[in-house]
């Protein structure tokens, strides 16, 4: 039986000549094997940072469609590239766009969500013998525009691709060799995880991990499509991300950040709780937590990590606080560190100690007006953002017992 197989390679994957020469040798022989290929890039390195950078140089606030047409040229090059390189090595290989393997979008120009996949062109080529190599990160809008689909698109794509070509899997490559308990650059005791569940994943996702982005694990889970995070170079293991499988009694998954958090608690709910939604729907922006007690509402957000000038954060906070206005009771910022597991919802101790660990890194002073909260698989803390490493470091350590003990994702029995 001859497998279809999706392989998205990140920027720094194909960040130079001789990068994109390493992942043809590595998709050639995957078509050697008998595999039909279809490669996802994303653009070459910090091309995506650079073309960002060249445009609020332009203009201080650039024309969101054209922003997107801008952005789209960094995968172009990469899948343009590579295709050269793979042919080179006497293997067919057909280069597409989003559009032309029938990435079909919402119109939300910057952040555009994936409706419908028409891979017509990509099954051509696969039939024809060819290598697909597609551009990542983009699609095309009903309205005939081209749109980019945010943060961890290339990843979405890929996803997306191989539900609709009902691949044997979708193959995920980095710079890391899977899904950690932490950020390995963060915290060094951080252990590779052998498989998460899907809603694992998801609230990582949320919670600020960047291994692979909550839209390309929504669209997995909704589509049953099981993901391989691997590392580009083929060494160390890997991570499998599929549906929930048996769980340990004290299944602890990892822990996060997201920098940049923002709380709000405002009242006459009725009067604001809609307007607001629209606001955030039309930035682009989902609440990571809406908690309401009677009349009164807690939203809690956090700037997207692509968006790296923050400029559009910044300006969806003076929105919010225009509507709100004096019903806004109260506002905190600061970074958001989080962890996750089935066991921190089941078991009443690990809760406690969570918090135990949280007063003890912030002291009496912060750890008393910093909001927490228990959501989902999830307990979450508002911290100063000088001191986000160190509440990581003090979560790991004492929600992952010994060296071998997150190997699966087993957390420490408390």
């Amino acid at each position: 039986m001859t497998l279809t197989i999706v392989k998205k390679f990140g920027g720094s994957s194909v960040a130079d000549v001789g990068r994109i020469a390493k992942v043809a040798d590595a998709v050639v022989a995957a078509h050697q094997r008998g595999e039909r290929v279809v490669v996802v890039v994303s653009a070459m390195g910090k091309t995506t940072d650079q073309l960002i950078k060249l445009a609020h140089e332009v203009s201080p606030e650039p024309d969101r469609r054209e922003l997107d047409m801008l952005l789209t040229a960094g995968e172009r090059i990469s899948m343009a590239l590579l295709a050269m390189a793979i042919r080179d090595r006497g293997v067919a290989a057909t280069s597409l766009t989003g559009s032309q393997c029938g990435i079909l979008t919402n119109a939300r120009q910057g952040s555009a969500r994936i409706v419908e996949v028409r891979p017509f062109r990509v099954e051509d080529a696969l039939d024809d013998g060819h290598i697909a190599i597609v551009a990542g990160f983009q699609g095309v809008s009903y309205r005939r525009e081209v749109t980019t689909l945010g943060r961890g698109g290339s990843d979405t794509t890929a996803v997306a691709l191989a539900a609709a070509l009902g691949a044997d899997a979708c193959e995920i490559y980095s710079d890391v060799d899977g899904v950690y308990t932490a950020d390995p650059k963060v915290v060094l005791a951080a252990k590779r995880l052998d498989s998460l569940s899907y809603d694992e994943m998801l609230e990582l996702a949320r919670a600020g991990a960047k291994v692979l982005a909550e839209d390309c694990v929504a669209w997995a889970k909704a589509h049953g499509v099981a993901l391989y995070v691997k590392a580009a170079d083929g060494q160390g293991g890997e991570t499998l991300v599929r549906r929930d499988e048996p769980q340990g009694l004290a299944q602890v998954a990892g822990v996060s950040s997201r920098p940049e958090a923002l709380l709000w608690e405002f009242g006459d709910m009725a009067r604001h709780l809609g307007p607001l939604r629209d606001v955030l729907a039309q930035a682009g922006v989902a609440p990571l937590l809406e908690v309401s007690h009677g009349d009164v509402v807690t939203v809690v957000l956090a700037r997207d990590i692509a968006d790296s000038a923050g400029a559009g954060f910044t300006a969806l906070q003076a929105r919010g606080r225009a509507l709100l206005g004096a019903d806004l009771r109260r506002e905190v910022q600061g970074t958001l560190v989080s962890a996750v597991g089935s066991a921190l919802a089941r078991e009443p101790s690990l809760g406690g100690h969570f918090d135990a660990v949280v007063d003890d890194v912030l002291g009496p002073a912060d750890a008393a007006v910093l909001p927490r909260f228990a959501h989902g698989l999830c307990r979450s803390a508002f911290c100063p953002p000088e001191q986000a490493a160190a509440l990581t470091l003090a979560l790991h350590a004492a929600l992952f017992a010994g060296p071998d003990a997150a190997t699966r994702g087993q957390g420490k029995a408390l």
